[in-house]
C-alpha cells in the first residue's frame, strides 16, 4: 500500500530531472493579432506575463507549464479601444482578471520544437489549446527562450462582440492569432 501512494506520489510530481524555470515578465510577452473590418490587422499584448516551467531536457514530454496573464495590461496602442476591451464586451476585467494556461501534454516534434496541449482559461471560460513551440532547447546564462503561436477562436471564450458593417462583414474576425515571446530564468 505504502509502495502504490508512493508511485503515485512521484507520477505526480515533476521529473526528477527537470529543472525549474521561472518566465522573465520583463522580457516575455503576450501577443494577438485580429483582422480588423475585413481589411487589415490590428496586433495588441499583454504586459504582464509570469509563470513556471518544469523543463526535463531528457525526457521533454514531462514537462509542465503554468502561466498567467493579467488582462488588465492589454496594451494596443490606443487608450480608447484598450479600456474598451477591458469592458464585459471583451475580457471583463473587473470579473476575470486572470488569462491562464496550465500545460496538459508536451510532444517533441523536432529539433527544438514542441507541441503543447493545455486549458486555456480566458473571460471564466477554460478551452483546450495547442501551442506550436519553437525553441526552449537551448539554455545560456541561465535562461531559455521559445516563441509558441496558436489561434483561437473568441467566441469559444464567451469574447462574442462585434459589429455588423453596412457593406457587409463585420468589425472583427473571431480567429485571434496568438504568440508568446517567453523567456525564463532558471530557478536557484
Amino acid at each position: 500500500m505504502i509502495r502504490l501512494a508512493l508511485a503515485a506520489a512521484l507520477l505526480a510530481a515533476p521529473s526528477a530531472f527537470a529543472a525549474q524555470y521561472t518566465i522573465d515578465p520583463a522580457h516575455s510577452s503576450a501577443n494577438f493579432q485580429v483582422k480588423h473590418m475585413m481589411v487589415s490587422k490590428v496586433n495588441g499584448h499583454f504586459k504582464t506575463v509570469s509563470g513556471t516551467i518544469n523543463y526535463d531536457e531528457k525526457e521533454p514530454e514531462k514537462t509542465t507549464i503554468e502561466a498567467e496573464i493579467d488582462a488588465a495590461s492589454v496594451d494596443t496602442g490606443d487608450a480608447k479601444r484598450d479600456g474598451h476591451l477591458k469592458s464585459p464586451d471583451f475580457f471583463d476585467t473587473a470579473n476575470h482578471p486572470k488569462i491562464n494556461f496550465k500545460s496538459t501534454s508536451v510532444k517533441a516534434a523536432g529539433p527544438g520544437k514542441f507541441q503543447v496541449a493545455g486549458d486555456l482559461t480566458m473571460h471564466g471560460v477554460t478551452k483546450p489549446v495547442t501551442l506550436e513551440v519553437e525553441g526552449f532547447d537551448n539554455e545560456v546564462a541561465n535562461k531559455r527562450g521559445a516563441t509558441a503561436t496558436t489561434t483561437i477562436n473568441r467566441k469559444e471564450f464567451g469574447v462574442a462582440w462585434n459589429k455588423a458593417l453596412d457593406k457587409g462583414g463585420v468589425a472583427l474576425s473571431e480567429d485571434v492569432k496568438i504568440t508568446l515571446e517567453i523567456e525564463a530564468n532558471k530557478a536557484k
